[in-house]
């Protein structure tokens, strides 16, 4: 910390209990009170060097005791202290520590060049501009101080000087600012080494990032740090940079944003109430420039959460939950788990906020041109990449909120529906959430369960869903019956495609004829494994037509079963009117047993074909080592 020292005179003041005296020898013809505090000095010294106490004196003096009493003076006592040993000559040190409380008391006193020769204002003016405000820390700490005193230092425009400084090193490359600014790290030459004790080492100093200053600036009072990051956004600084740093100051002083993770390793300081917590948290909401992505979807949802437990203004959180949904693809399951705080809610976590910051993400998503595409679109597109995370993001959170037992149904399949049908290439996330949502609600009706289980598209579901659908009893009947229709219609197309991939095999083999003798038995040896391949996935289509069959067998002898209890108990019964009219088994049945039969043809060709490719390969084998 730099520092310039005024006076010659050796220190001649003694304090004794709220008392200050200057022992030279002569008695004291003044008293000056500060406050609590007394200054038994001379008047001399005080009237040669300020025109404030010259006219205090002089209105004084037909009193036989002068007592001139300075309870408005800028720093108190403190200053005071040390404008005393400047009148008197004694030593003292300028610093950026107490170069704003004597500048300030010597304003307020009058110390101007017009009563002295290099007077008080004019020395710590000078050591204001010329050394503290061309450093970094000791701009900061001269800015520091102006808390204590306002309104004299915005007055004197030093508050101003100390916010351009330091926005003006902020806002500039660290890396090339070079002596003395790199006292913030490491001192440099104009050569660019390293320096210690002034001598260069050679070293080349390290490289700073753009968050060098994020942890000095926190060390300010808020007013003072939101003018200085008003400065800095006029000077064109990024919004990224900006959102860092108040990033970093709501972590050191909002202890609820490192209660649940540690982000990052900022310091905490626990000194705010809650009253003040909210408060910086709502101004803080209000400095966040509004750009998706400046701000990790973590922070903002630990601002949100934070601002439920200080119970924030609507219009705060409101501000939050937008931010987050511009976001929500870039949020993670663990984080999007808000804890209810409200008495007035039942549920253990806040579904209602979910559902608004995913009606925002939705809002901006159709405003940037968001469509409904088909499902080959969803595959392969990449800009569709957020709004497919968004669903798998959203049924996993149904997923983690479906076993609780205070969780309604409407508010389930509200937040289930909200999620475009496009958004999901694949249903068996939210077929998972609706599983776990039944095992936790089982007293729900027939009729209830049904309502919830249109949300599933059964087209949608992958073999291994169906395979646990199928078999799933707390599915209503009508939705078990769809599964096993559309897996087998799934379970064709894979047999064709596997069919496709034998012609096309087949097909290939004469045209590498022609190619050269140590090419042909490299393709040789490719087509075995690819026989391999092939065989291992028939074989596993076997096992599975295998369980189908022995399926749809049950699913007949059930519907005969239900069928013979009808025609008994006569024409008005339940069999009678619901299965062939609501769920359609009969025709269901039928599709089975034309089904079983075409992929039994469909089986005896794809052996009959590889036993051909088979045979063809062994003779190509026996023609490669003939021929070697």
């Amino acid at each position: 910390m730099a520092s310039m020292k005024l006076g010659s005179k050796p220190d001649a003041f003694k304090r004794q209990g709220q008392a200050w005296f200057c022992t030279t020898g002569l008695p004291s013809d003044v008293t000056v009170e500060v406050g609590d505090m007394s200054f038994h000095l001379h008047k001399f010294p005080l009237l040669s060097k300020s025109a404030f106490l010259a006219r205090s004196i002089e209105e004084s003096s037909d009193q036989e005791e002068c007592v001139i009493k300075l309870n408005d003076i800028p720093g108190g006592a403190k200053s005071f202290e040390l404008v005393a040993r400047f009148c008197y000559g004694v030593k003292i040190e300028l610093s950026p520590a107490n170069v704003v409380y004597l500048r300030c008391a010597s304003e307020h006193l009058e110390m101007t060049e017009e009563v002295a020769e290099d007077n008080l204002i004019a020395q710590s003016e000078m050591f204001l501009n010329q050394v503290v405000l061309r450093n970094w820390k000791d701009s900061l700490t001269a800015l520091e101080t102006c808390d204590d005193l306002l309104p004299h230092a915005e007055d004197l425009q030093i508050v101003k000087r100390c916010i351009e400084s330091l926005a003006s090193k902020a806002t500039t490359d660290p890396n090339l600012f070079g002596w003395p600014i790199r006292e913030h790290g490491i001192m440099q030459s104009p050569g660019g080494s390293v320096l210690w004790n002034g001598i260069s080492t050679g070293a080349r100093p390290r490289n700073f990032n753009a968050d060098w200053w994020y942890e000095d600036v926190s060390s300010l009072s808020f007013p003072m740090y939101k003018r200085l990051i008003s400065t800095m956004e006029s000077r064109g600084i990024r919004p990224e940079i900006i959102a860092g740093s108040l990033t970093y100051y709501a972590k050191k002083y909002l202890p609820g944003l490192n209660r649940r993770h540690s982000i990052g390793t900022v310091p905490h300081t626990a000194t705010l109430s809650e009253v003040e917590q909210k408060n910086l948290l709502e101004e803080i909401d209000g400095l966040l420039p509004i750009h998706k992505g400046i701000a990790s979807t973590k922070v903002l949802l630990g601002l949100l959460r934070t601002a439920m437990i200080l119970k924030a203004s609507p219009t705060c959180i409101s501000n939050l939950e937008k931010r987050i949904g511009m976001q929500l693809d870039q949020a993670t399951l663990e984080d999007l788990l808000l804890p209810n705080f409200s008495y007035t809610m039942e549920t253990l976590y806040n579904v209602e906020c979910v559902h608004r910051i995913l009606d925002h993400f939705l809002a901006m998503d159709q405003a940037n041109g968001g469509d409904s595409p088909c499902l080959d679109d969803v595959m392969a597109s990449p800009f569709l990449a957020p709004i497919t995370s968004v669903a798998k993001l959203i049924d996993g959170y149904l997923a983690e909120i479906a076993p609780d037992i205070n969780l309604k149904l409407p508010k389930f399949q509200a937040l289930a529906s909200a999620v475009p049908e496009y958004a999901r290439p694949l249903d068996d996330g939210l077929y998972r959430a609706i599983d776990i949502y039944l095992k936790a609600h089982s007293w729900l009706s027939e009729a209830e369960r049904e309502q919830l289980c249109r949300l599933l598209d059964c087209q949608k579901l992958s073999l291994e869903a169906c395979t646990h659908a199928a078999q799933n009893e707390r599915l209503p009947l009508r939705v078990v019956v769809q599964v096993l229709f559309f897996e087998q219609l799934q379970l064709r197309t894979s047999i064709a495609g596997c069919l496709l991939v034998s012609d096309n095999l087949e097909g290939s083999r004469p045209l590498r004829s022609s190619i050269a003798t140590s090419g042909e038995a490299g393709g040789w040896a490719t087509a075995v494994r690819e026989n391999q391949v092939l065989k291992v996935g028939m074989d596993n289509m076997r096992m599975r037509l295998a369980e189908l069959e022995k399926e749809c067998s049950s699913m007949r002898q059930e519907i005969e079963k239900l069928g013979g209890r009808s025609s008994k108990g006569g024409g008005g019964g339940w069999a009678s009117r619901v299965v062939p009219r609501r769920l359609g088994l009969k025709v269901r049945s039928q599709m089975c047993s034309a089904q079983e039969g075409s992929v039994s043809e469909q089986q005896r060709s794809m052996s009959a074909k590889l036993e051909k490719l088979q045979a063809k390969v062994t003779k190509q084998k026996k023609q490669l080592a003939a021929d070697a």
